[in-house]
C-alpha cells in the first residue's frame, strides 16, 4: 500500500502547487514530509524524492530536516505555531474612531503621541490617518485630503477675513 499511497500523494501534491506560488510551508508538503517520515526514510531522502516531483518548488532540504526534527519530537502538527508578540495588524472602526476624534481634538497631534494614547503602532497609526481618514499634515496640522462644500466655504470665508486684516486698507 506504501508504494500505491506515495505516487498518489505526491501527484496531489504536485497538482496542488500552482506554477507561481511556490509556497514552501502548505500544509499539503508538511503532511508529505510526515508520511514519508513515518516510512522511515531520512531527510535527504525526502528531499530527493520532494526535488524530483516539484522541481524548482521543492522545499529546501533545511526546511525538511527541521520538519522531521518536528515530527520526531512526536509533533505532528503541520500548521504554523502562532507567533507572540506580532503586532496586531487589524484595524477596526472603534480605533479609526479613536484615532479620529483625537485629531478633531488637536489637529497639531502627532502621529507618535496618537499611538502612545491609544497603545497602537505608530506605523499603523499613520496609515488609519492617511488612508482611511484621509488627511495629511500641512503646516503641523492635520487637515483632509478632500474638503466638502461646506468646509471648502469656511475655508474660504477665514481665507478672505486675513486677508482682509492682514492687508492694507486700499484706497478708493
Amino acid at each position: 500500500m506504501c508504494r500505491i499511497a506515495s505516487p498518489f500523494l505526491l501527484q496531489k501534491l504536485k497538482g496542488s502547487m500552482s506554477c507561481d506560488a511556490g509556497d514552501f510551508n502548505n500544509i499539503e508538503t508538511r503532511a508529505v514530509i510526515n508520511f514519508f517520515f513515518l516510512q522511515g526514510k531520512e531527510p535527504k531522502e525526502i528531499h530527493a524524492i520532494l526535488t524530483e516531483t516539484l522541481g524548482e518548488h521543492a522545499p529546501s532540504c533545511a526546511i525538511v530536516k527541521n520538519w522531521v526534527a518536528q515530527f520526531k519530537r512526536f509533533d505532528f502538527s503541520t500548521c504554523d505555531a502562532p507567533c507572540p508578540g506580532r503586532p496586531k495588524t487589524v484595524t477596526t472602526s472603534e480605533i479609526i474612531d479613536q484615532i479620529n476624534e483625537l485629531t478633531l481634538e488637536d489637529r497639531r497631534i502627532s502621529a507618535k503621541s496618537v499611538a502612545e494614547q491609544l497603545n497602537i503602532l505608530c506605523e499603523r497609526d499613520g496609515s488609519i490617518i492617511h488612508k482611511d481618514l484621509n488627511m495629511r499634515k500641512i503646516s503641523a496640522k492635520w487637515v483632509s485630503k478632500c474638503l466638502n462644500a461646506v468646509q471648502k466655504r469656511q475655508w474660504c470665508q477665514s481665507s478672505e477675513k486675513l486677508l482682509e486684516i492682514f492687508q492694507p486698507t486700499r484706497s478708493k
